[in-house]
């Protein structure tokens, strides 16, 4: 079956149409960082330092290395109040005020959406897929208005959040290759976010960076319900997506084959395999070449950076690099205060707010 599989694969990528130009991009546009959890970590004291030793915002320390773009995840209506509507657009107007694009991602749910879960927010619990197209229109035309009005449109919008398949389960699943009900939510998303501003891009995101074949599956999946987007999304962790070079192949791929620009909408590597607090991380181990040290995590994020770049992509996005452990700045939002922080040592900043200096986004 795997042979029948590669050979189906490989007829498939040497029919396509050249009406997909396989040009690489000359330079990483949107050079990215996901701070969702720095407004509660400055709300609480933090510090952070640049390089030097000088105490600074975080975002001038970020965009003074090379970042030129913010992700902010948005949750309809989380227990802990960070990351709803009104902390997004009050940050919102700090990431602007920086000069700094604005990226949302949107989760629809009160808590966290991935591959392994897509729980509905609970105000829509009992919505069946015809009111949750409502729903997803006017939640998303709601925010991006919103952030509109007080002078920070996004730049861009993701419409979910790693949807490898589906989101707001169980209705919006994908089942036995049924595309049907997620791309309805998909175009609602879609409908919303260009009757707000027709400039903002929307991705479509999933963690699919793992495999070609997997990609295809899905993008194939919602390219024939007729799905529109404008930047095809992508997560990758070396720890769970593999090689470099098997992510280069996918970037091309990803370009080729369906003639958009492509985004690592999410990396990180880990500093050290120690941990700060009682909460465990969420990872233990590096990849083969990249030490768990300063000097590791900058080598392969660099690597990460410059693989998508011969391969096309159009930008990388760190996962958190801010979030270093805080006490009271939890990874669960209905215990913000009692739960700890697995990713402190994936973020760009020690447990004293530093940053290591070897960290850097490149054009």
């Amino acid at each position: 079956m795997k042979r029948i599989l590669a050979a189906l694969v490989l007829c498939a990528a040497t029919a396509l149409p050249a009406a997909y130009p396989a040009q690489a991009a000359t330079t990483l546009t949107m050079r990215g960082a996901d701070v969702s959890t720095v407004q509660r970590a400055l709300d609480l004291g933090a510090k952070y330092y640049d390089a030097n030793g000088n105490q600074r915002d975080p975002l001038d320390i970020l965009k003074g290395i090379g970042a030129n773009y913010v992700r902010l995840r948005i949750w309809n209506n989380p227990a802990s109040g960070y990351n709803n509507k009104a902390k997004v657009l009050q940050y919102a107007r700090t990431v602007k005020a920086k000069g700094l694009k604005l990226l949302i991602d949107f989760h629809y749910s009160d808590t966290w959406a991935d591959p392994g879960k897509q729980y509905k927010p609970a105000a829509w619990s009992s919505h069946g897929i015809g009111q949750l197209q409502t729903d997803v229109y006017d939640y998303t035309y709601d925010v991006c208005s919103s952030l509109k009005a007080q002078g920070t449109t996004p730049d861009s919008v993701q419409i979910g959040n790693e949807i490898n398949v589906g989101m707001l389960w169980n209705d919006g699943k994908v089942v036995n290759n049924d595309f049907t009900n997620l791309s309805l939510l998909l175009k609602a998303g879609y409908n919303a976010t260009k009757a707000c501003n027709p400039g903002t891009q929307v991705i479509i995101h999933t963690a699919n960076a793992d495999s070609d074949a997997h990609a295809r599956w899905f993008y194939d999946g919602i390219r024939a319900k007729g799905v529109p987007w404008d930047i095809t999304g992508l997560s990758y962790y070396c720890m769970w997506h593999g090689s470099l070079s098997n992510l280069y192949n996918v970037i091309s791929d990803m370009r080729y084959r369906y003639g958009k620009p492509v985004v690592i909408a999410e990396t990180a590597y880990p500093f050290t395999a120690d941990n700060a607090d009682s909460t465990p991380n969420s990872v233990t181990s590096g990849c083969p070449g990249y030490g768990l040290t300063w000097q590791g995590q900058g080598a392969e994020f660099t690597a990460v950076q410059n693989t998508a770049r011969n391969a096309g992509a159009v930008g990388v996005f760190y996962w958190e690099p801010t979030w270093y452990a805080v006490p009271g700045n939890g990874w669960d939002p209905a215990d913000i205060n009692g739960s700890g922080d697995g990713w402190d040592n994936m973020a760009m900043f020690n447990w004293t707010g530093h940053l290591n200096p070897h960290v850097r986004w490149t054009p």
